[in-house]
């Protein structure tokens, strides 16, 4: 590689972001959907605890993520946007 640079593929990537959103309690993330990226941004799918506070659970997990991919992969996204699929009792 040239520039001494490796390149990790958005699938690792997206992977990453979805086991870093997986460690913020009160969320499981959906197994088929995950995350995945989209150009510089990421999209994470969870599942939220039953009685968590939404906005709040949103925001650890975009702070976990990019900061997750920043420290993995030395990448850090324009944006996650976080999407909660169902609610888990």
């Amino acid at each position: 590689m040239p520039d001494g640079h490796s390149h990790i593929s958005p699938d690792v990537l997206a992977r990453y972001a979805a086991d870093a959103a997986a460690e913020v309690r009160g969320v499981h993330t959906k197994q088929r959907r995950g995350a995945r990226m989209i150009g510089s941004e990421v999209e994470v799918h969870v599942v939220v605890d039953y009685g968590a506070n939404v906005p709040i659970v949103a925001g650890q997990v975009q702070r976990r993520v990019a900061d997750y991919l920043a420290q993995m992969a030395d990448a850090r996204p324009d944006a996650v946007h976080v999407v909660v699929d169902d609610v888990q009792r």
